[in-house]
């Protein structure tokens, strides 16, 4: 049996770990976003969305500076592409030297991907629980175990029209046998999971009227246009081409014939298609949270870095965006400068040879060429 943790913790009497402890203070947080005045559930998904950005804003800070200049380390990473050609041992170890010397981190932006993907898990698992219908098939609805469930708790309602859907109550026994069943674990009645000062006495209103009554616990109906068994959300669509703007801020210039450059091309396309598959899959709240985080790291992008490598867009310059430079780094000198020809005070220049003045460090003759003179006016 799991180790029950904060058993009645301001008011929450059922807090399991280890999902709960991430996901409780999240849906707490939301919750109590939505109770402020004038605040439904669409403006309760933006607010939250702000503030959780605003929390984790000094990492995502870092990653953007960090890519920025890994933008600026470009033509230093060409150049060593094009020095050791064909050599990809040899590029990898002296791309990852350049990238010590300069104290960039190659890895510095996992981080807030890392703590993004719990983030986006909890708010589905909050916007589930918040629409109080629970979706069970045909043999689950039928069982033994639901029909006990049913019994110890008698706020389950049955969805009007439907037979394998129904409404979990607000209210009830929090510590049910049957909630550690993985498909009866959404009927948990939702102030059990909720700190006393904001516990519900209605049900979440998932419905928005100024959206023209888009319901953010399921998959968008009301911005979608059907294409066959598909139907695509122009709400997905929206996240889509803002995390395209976001990746193309980021992202560094293409360098033919390297296969990183490539790669990095392609996902730039593919996340914002896979946006827009899940826009059918998914509920439109949790592609409303997903605008609303990418267009606040856009803006958060362009006050670091400007619009970065956005332009030219599809051969687009528009004349207010500067063009994309990608200026040098200066190497740092390493111990060994002193070995290389260039430092060697005696090492002649071949600059100050070949010009047209006065030339320091002349070639000496060579003594061979000069003996066989001497011997030749001899004879």
């Amino acid at each position: 049996m799991p180790i029950v943790v904060g058993q009645g913790f301001l008011g929450i009497e059922h807090f399991n770990p280890p999902w709960d402890v991430f996901f409780l203070p999240l849906f707490n947080l939301l919750i109590a976003i939505y109770e402020l005045p004038i605040v439904d559930f669409a403006l309760a998904i933006i607010l939250f969305t702000i503030v959780i950005r605003t929390i984790l804003a000094p990492l995502f800070i870092r990653q953007i500076r960090s890519q920025k200049e890994m933008q600026r380390m470009q033509p230093l990473v060409r150049e060593v592409q094009r020095k050791h050609k064909g050599n990809r041992q040899k590029i990898t170890e002296e791309t990852m030297a350049l990238y010590k010397e300069h104290g960039v981190n190659q890895f510095g932006g996992c981080l807030p991907v890392v703590l993004q993907l719990p983030i986006l898990f909890a708010l589905y698992q909050a916007l589930i629980r918040a629409s109080n219908v629970v979706t069970l098939t045909a043999e689950q609805a039928t069982s033994t175990a639901f029909a006990q469930l049913r019994e110890a708790l008698p706020g389950i309602t049955q969805v009007a029209g439907s037979t394998t859907q129904f409404n979990a109550p607000l209210d009830g026994p929090c510590n049910l046998p049957q909630y550690n069943i993985p498909e009866f674990s959404h009927f948990l009645p939702l102030n059990c999971q909720l700190i006393t000062p904001i516990k519900l006495d209605e049900p979440v209103n998932t419905t928005i009227s100024w959206l023209f009554n888009l319901n953010l616990a399921t998959v968008d109906h009301v911005f979608a246009i059907s294409i066959g068994v598909f139907a695509i959300s122009l709400l997905a669509v929206v996240a889509a081409a803002l995390q395209f703007v976001q990746v193309r801020m980021t992202s560094t210039r293409p360098t033919p014939g390297d296969p990183t450059s490539g790669m990095q091309s392609t996902m730039t396309y593919t996340f914002p298609l896979l946006t827009i598959v899940w826009g059918g899959i998914f509920p439109s709240g949790l592609i409303l949270y997903w605008v609303v985080y990418t267009a606040y790291l856009v803006i958060q992008q362009y006050l670091i870095m400007g619009w970065g490598n956005l332009f030219p867009l599809f051969g687009w310059q528009p004349r207010w965006a500067p063009l994309p430079v990608d200026a040098p780094l200066p190497r740092q000198k390493r111990d060994d400068a002193s070995d290389s020809p260039a430092a060697d005070p005696q090492t002649p220049n071949p600059r100050a040879s070949s010009s047209g003045g006065g030339r320091t460090n002349p070639r000496p003759p060579n003594r061979r060429q000069g003996s066989a003179k001497r011997r030749g006016r001899k004879r």
